[in-house]
């Protein structure tokens, strides 16, 4: 049987599983821990109305997801290693369309953001979105 993402409830296993992982990565941790402290909860909140957006098509999320990330110390590791653990942790729950679309839309989030912050800061000029 397919577990596909389907609903909410779907969205809420990939984001708490993802940054569970993310919060115990040695690349990632202190990075991820350092920006959002004690506010896991409200990111995670976030998070999920993010994807339900994005891959439910539930129109739930506000704001631009770019600058709370504009200034984050973080390079194509730090990228590559985000991707690695969102595809691990699809691969461990999901499978299917919808599973597909979130790796695509991932990397493809990873990849502008990863220009976008080189580009900030290698001009340092300020992000407009």
């Amino acid at each position: 049987m397919e577990n596909a993402i389907l609903h909410l409830d779907d969205i809420k296993i990939l984001v708490d599983s993802f940054y569970d992982k993310v919060r115990q990565d040695a690349l990632l941790a202190p990075i991820f821990n350092r920006v959002i402290q004690d506010r896991w909860p409200e990111h995670l909140e976030i998070m999920y109305t993010f994807w339900q957006t994005v891959l439910l098509g539930e129109h739930t999320y506000t704001g631009s997801p770019f600058p709370p990330h504009a200034n984050l110390p973080v390079t194509k590791a730090h990228f590559d290693r985000w991707l690695e653990l969102f595809f691990n942790t699809i691969h461990e729950n999901f499978e299917g369309e919808k599973a597909e679309e979130a790796k695509w839309r991932a990397s493809k989030m990873a990849e502008i953001f990863q220009f976008k912050i080189d580009r900030y800061q290698q001009t340092g000029s300020r992000p407009l979105l």
